[in-house]
């Protein structure tokens, strides 16, 4: 008689995909959606235009540094009141959100940076800023002692500074991924949390040394005879 053998099957927890299946999908899906941010969004530009502060005749020449620091602070205000945004061609909310001003520590010089859709319209915004910073210098330069001169124009870039769509995917795959390893770290672990609740569910075995004594059946007693009469 010929006998089959029983089919060995994996262990449950071999058949379900375990719980660290998590990190690839998430590195997967921050890279897919890294690269798609990547390649819908418009590429940004940026243009940098500088500007120097020079000190008057017959004023102190420390004075240029402390203000080209007061106007590396309000230099967006005052492109916003002057005629920055005539030059530019751009609103004044633009040119708040895409216009930055940096000063140096050791110089009294104030770099001026565009970010833009377009080339043009970045070299544009930077040298209208600039424009904007000489012109309010020379009218109050009686009283400051210090004018603003421009010291070299911005350039047309010629590759954008916003991430590429491969770069994008790299970094949403980075976070992806860091996501993934912190999900794993707070999510409990379901089958150890099941097999302690059956087990806490289960009654304990009554061990031999805690069952209650076995208690013997009282003895019958034996039958007696009973006297005859006489």
């Amino acid at each position: 008689m010929n006998t089959t053998p029983p089919r060995a099957f994996p262990p449950a927890g071999l058949r379900r995909p375990g719980r660290w299946a998590v990190l690839p999908a998430a590195v997967l899906a921050g890279a897919v959606l890294g690269g798609g941010y990547g390649a819908l969004k418009a590429p940004q530009y940026a243009a940098v235009s500088y500007v120097i502060v020079v000190p008057a005749e017959k004023s102190d020449p420390a004075a240029a540094l402390g203000f080209a620091q007061a106007y590396g602070r309000v230099a967006t205000d005052i492109a916003v009141t002057g005629d920055a945004q005539v030059w530019a061609g751009v609103t004044a909310d633009t040119l708040r959100k895409s216009v930055q001003a940096a000063t140096s520590p050791d110089a009294p010089m104030i770099s001026i940076t565009a970010r833009a859709e377009k080339p043009a319209k970045a070299v544009s915004m930077a040298d209208g800023v600039a424009r904007a910073l000489v012109l309010n210098s020379t009218h109050v330069a009686g009283s400051t002692g210090v004018k603003v001169v421009q010291f070299s124009r911005a350039t047309k870039p010629v590759a954008p500074v916003s991430p590429s769509a491969p770069l994008s995917a790299l970094v949403g795959g980075c976070a992806g991924g860091l996501l993934g390893g912190l999900v794993l770290l707070v999510r409990p672990k379901r089958s150890s949390s099941r097999g302690e609740a059956r087990h806490s569910r289960q009654p304990a075995a009554a061990s031999p040394s805690t069952s209650p004594a076995a208690v013997p059946a009282p003895a019958v007693a034996a039958h007696q005879p009973e006297p005859e009469a006489v």
